[in-house]
Parts: structure tokens; sequence; C-alpha cells
């Protein structure tokens, strides 16, 4: 029975997770934007998300050769997905590739889908929740 309820909401938390690493990212790039030579870095959350979908639970089976053999993940697969350079809009003299404008556009809608999911998050908890108090 958990692992329905699991299941119903692993979408929400791969989609989430992304969120807040990607948030990590552009605080980042945000943060070094004095830095010199620093090069501002992103991902593409679709490519990401689809990803992660199809990881099924990140891991590899293993195969015992021996009953001594501990039973593992093997390969476990990174959740953090690949991270890109983003295209200077306006070169800089010192190197630096950050520019403020887009980094706080891309922040502010990282932030307003990370907002959304966790309100489409609760309101799927609340309906699990009615559901098994029988609308009471």
């Amino acid at each position: 029975m958990l692992d329905k309820i699991a299941k119903h909401f692993e979408f929400q938390q791969k989609s989430l997770n992304l969120r807040a690493y990607r948030a990590e990212v552009l605080a980042s790039n945000l943060a070094n934007d004095d830095t010199p030579n620093y090069k501002a870095v992103d991902f593409d959350f679709g490519q990401a998300l689809s990803a992660a979908q199809s990881q099924q639970g990140g891991t590899l089976a293993m195969v015992r050769t021996s009953a001594a053999h501990l039973d593992g993940a093997a390969g476990t697969a990174s959740d953090k997905p690949n991270l890109a350079y983003r295209n200077s809009v306006q070169p800089s003299l010192d190197g630096n590739s950050v520019d403020m404008d887009v980094e706080r556009a891309a922040f502010t809608d990282n932030s307003l889908r990370y907002q959304s999911t966790l309100t489409f998050l609760n309101r799927r908890i609340t309906g699990l929740a009615d559901a098994i108090k029988g609308g009471q």
C-alpha cells in the first residue's frame, strides 16, 4: 500500500529535487557575479526530468555469483544533471559570463515553478487525506 502511495508522488519528488538543485546552481551564478573568469552554468530542466523519470529508481541490479556476496546497488546513477556553460549575452572584460538580468529571471522562474509544484503536491496530499477520512 505504501509503495503505491510513494509511486503516486514520485514525479513531484523528482521535480522538486531538480528544482532545488537548479536553485542552488542559479544562486551560485548570482553569487559569483564579480568573480573573474567565472562561467555561468545551468541545465535543461525538461531533459533532466525525463532522464530522472527513465532511471527507475536510479540503481542497477547486481548479479550475485556467490552466496557470500552482499546485496547492493551497483552503478548508482547520479541524481544531478549535467551542467552546461551558459552562452554569454555580452562578454565581460574580466572573463565573467554571468548576466545578472538573465540569472535573476531564471531564478525567479525556477522559484515560481518550485512553489507551484509544492502547491500541486499539497493538494494531492489533501485529496488523499480526504479520501482516507471518507469525506468527513
